[in-house]
């Protein structure tokens, strides 16, 4: 038997979870040419580093593009030189007009980590655990102006952990992303997709994170706050705000201990371990960082607290301030 066609493809991602689609898309595909964004400072040496993407394009020999945005004059002319049938997008980081969805006579694919058409938009991996979702998954869809609203071709569901973190998850749905990639790829080929529109009424948005949602609110449940930091660690983070003067201490990683009697609204210290009181129970915290030093464990951070000058050698505790003061 003849070996399938192979698709001519532009692939389109920048970060990690995009790699192991590109892989996969490199199996299937002529890949004539994969677009990421610049390379970008970073570091405290501001040192250019070139996104995963192109890093694996380079290392799988395909021709890379980093046009800062492809709206630029003679961007669109340069990718309609490739003549691809298809454009495959994963995480790539610009919005594609409407004259490039139309470029392709097989369209363009994208990659979504969510089942669509719930959360839509830039952090569905955060947002499905901050929620509580039970499940999530990736999603396939055909590629229309408006964001992740176009007809679902494929999808891949997966529980989401009761001890699930963004990384946990971002991990495991980068390899499903690249599975049902591979299927999505097969269906374009051999023409036996069924796309389904999205139902418009069970949309969620998935909004970008930003930096106010990092304080954790004692006035929750334990349960909010520990999916809250498995959700933004490692970015925005999560902390606890002190006293008066609002010393932040980033909570890197939490564990739930109903069987402690809540202290609301404090951080205290119990038989050598730390929590945090919240409205029906407490958090142990087990990895911290006082501002401007290094990760430590509990112990670590309590027995720095105590050998301090009149610390003394009882409990500690402090109230969690109900802000950042600046």
């Amino acid at each position: 038997m003849a070996a399938p066609k192979r698709v001519r493809a532009v692939f389109m991602g920048t970060p990690d979870f995009a790699v192991p689609s590109l892989e996969a898309a490199h199996e299937l595909c002529d890949i004539v040419a994969v677009y990421t964004q610049p390379d970008r400072p970073v570091g405290r040496g501001l040192e250019l580093q070139a996104p995963p993407v192109k890093r694996k394009a380079l290392e799988l020999g395909l021709e890379v593009l980093q046009p800062e945005k492809l709206s630029q004059p003679g961007e669109f002319e340069r990718l309609s030189a490739l003549a691809p049938e298809l454009i495959l997008v994963v995480a790539y980081g610009q919005i594609l007009r409407q004259n490039v969805l139309d470029l392709p006579r097989l369209g363009c694919v994208n990659v979504h980590s969510s089942i669509l058409p719930r959360w839509r938009g830039a952090a569905p991996i955060q947002w499905a655990i901050l929620a509580g979702d039970r499940e999530t998954g990736v999603s396939t869809q055909k590629m229309v102006l408006k964001l992740d609203a176009g007809d679902v071709l494929d999808v891949e569901k997966t529980e989401v952990r009761s001890d699930e973190t963004a990384s946990s998850l971002h991990d495991r749905l980068a390899l499903l992303g690249a599975k049902v990639l591979r299927r999505t790829i097969e269906g374009v080929r051999e023409g036996s997709l069924h796309p389904v529109s999205q139902d418009e009424s069970r949309v969620t948005v998935a909004t970008k994170l930003s930096r106010d949602m990092e304080r954790l609110d004692p006035s929750k449940t334990v349960a909010e706050l520990d999916r809250q930091v498995r959700a933004l660690t490692p970015w925005p983070g999560t902390s606890v705000f002190l006293g008066e003067g609002g010393e932040r201490l980033k909570v890197k990683r939490v564990v739930l201990r109903p069987e402690v009697r809540s202290r609301p609204g404090m951080l205290f210290e119990s038989a050598g371990r730390l929590f945090i009181g919240a409205a029906d129970g407490c958090l142990e915290v087990l990895e911290l960082q006082p501002e401007g030093k290094r990760v430590q464990s509990a112990a670590e951070f309590l027995s720095g607290r105590k050998g301090r000058s009149g610390a003394g050698s009882g409990a500690l505790e402090w109230a969690i301030s109900a802000g950042h003061p600046g």
